[in-house]
């Protein structure tokens, strides 16, 4: 079976946030309850390496998780939490994670539905940073097996988790990710070419179109078992942390455990600000710099397979694909032609820019070392004497 890479230049997902978050998941005991309120009942019990049960369970349960950080996408969330209420497949629980200042909103919000079908639990997110560590915290509570995970601006299909989740009947899969359909407040820009969709966090040319493995998983709609989020330590980065899971998961379960399924749909709002030119060029800057210690930390998991492919199918099919357009009529052809070139030119610049940030944050830290070092043994020196 071949696998389709998914890999744009930079990270696909939610807006970065710059906090730092904490590293690695905490493995929970499985008869553990979550001392939140809104907890569902008992939870299967899993055996110490957690294959036996996985085996056994015909139906999953499953955690749907959505982390937010701010109120200016209050009426947004509002819709996020109410798709994941009223889906087809049922979750045994919503976990709404947030930071410190939404928290006492949420909670007030949600008051009436931590005994509901299904309860929605709202927790504060405990880590230092944002949406890695909000996920981290909410994977860590969580009573299901399997954890979805749906953005705080993003409402999903109905049938969403029925979908999304019927992969893993087969043991071998251990992350699921679906396809965010951008939804623009103002429009689309006649400018931007749909390879560059993951700047919004929404699937691009050059995804598959049925359901097959993927290298890497769109962050606004993915899940993946939680016992190998576990064994894999988490999510790593606030920034990459869909790249870094899915890496991770395909290190130590093979390729083929990561799967795409396009028919598994949700929503993803796109405002205005970030269809914008400085939306687009920074996102593919920046985070593609952030992109190469992100790969630094994955050790023997990263690989630049999924970037290679993506760039020479958008330069020998989607570039003659717009210039072929402008010939046809379309004006604008020519300024997605122009866009998908540049983006290549700015993703490619962040990444030497990050490989020399890399570079000289190893050298200070081994400059750092040998001081260190010859201080100690001058202060031996010394005592000595």
């Amino acid at each position: 079976m071949r696998i389709a890479q998914s890999g744009p230049p930079i990270g696909v997902g939610q807006e970065s946030h710059v906090r730092k978050p904490s590293i690695g998941l905490a493995r929970r005991k499985p008869d553990v309850a979550a001392a939140t309120t809104g907890q569902p009942g008992s939870r299967t019990e899993q055996p110490e390496d957690g294959v036996g049960s996985e085996r056994r369970q015909i139906s999953p349960t499953i955690s749907v998780i959505i982390c937010a950080y701010t109120e200016e996408r209050w009426e947004l969330m509002l819709q996020s939490v109410a798709s994941a209420q009223e889906q087809t497949l049922q979750p045994c629980e919503i976990i709404l994670c947030v930071d410190q200042p939404l928290f006492r909103r949420c909670a007030a919000q949600w008051a009436d539905f931590a005994a509901s079908t299904p309860p929605v639990r709202v927790i504060q997110n405990k880590h230092d940073g944002h949406l890695g560590s909000a996920r981290n915290t909410a994977a860590e509570a969580a009573a299901g097996n399997i954890l979805a995970f749906l953005d705080d601006d993003a409402a999903a299909d109905k049938d969403w988790l029925e979908i999304l989740t019927a992969p893993y009947q087969d043991e071998r899969i251990g992350a699921v990710g679906g396809r965010p359909i951008p939804v623009f407040e103002t429009g689309r820009p006649a400018w931007f070419p749909v390879q560059f969709d993951w700047v919004f966090g929404c699937a691009y040319d050059g995804l598959p179109t049925s359901r097959g493995p993927l290298a890497r998983l769109i962050g606004a709609n993915m899940s993946v078992r939680r016992i190998l989020l576990e064994q894999v330590g988490g999510f790593h980065s606030d920034r990459h942390d869909d790249m870094d899971m899915c890496h991770r998961v395909a290190h130590i379960k093979g390729s083929a455990a990561v799967i795409y399924e396009p028919a598994a749909t949700v929503r993803h709002f796109v405002p205005a600000s970030r269809a914008t030119w400085k939306y687009f060029w920074r996102r593919c800057f920046f985070v593609n710099k952030g992109k190469v210690e992100a790969f630094a930390q994955m050790g023997d998991a990263a690989t630049l397979s999924a970037e290679a492919r993506f760039v020479w199918r958008a330069l020998t099919k989607g570039v003659p694909r717009e210039i072929l357009q402008a010939a046809k009529g379309d004006a604008a052809g020519l300024a997605r032609s122009a866009a998908i070139v540049a983006g290549m030119g700015l993703a490619a610049a962040g990444h030497v820019a990050g490989r020399i940030e890399l570079v000289r944050r190893f050298r200070r830290r081994r400059q750092q070392a040998t001081k260190q070092i010859l201080d100690t043994a001058a202060q031996g020196g010394g005592r000595g004497k």
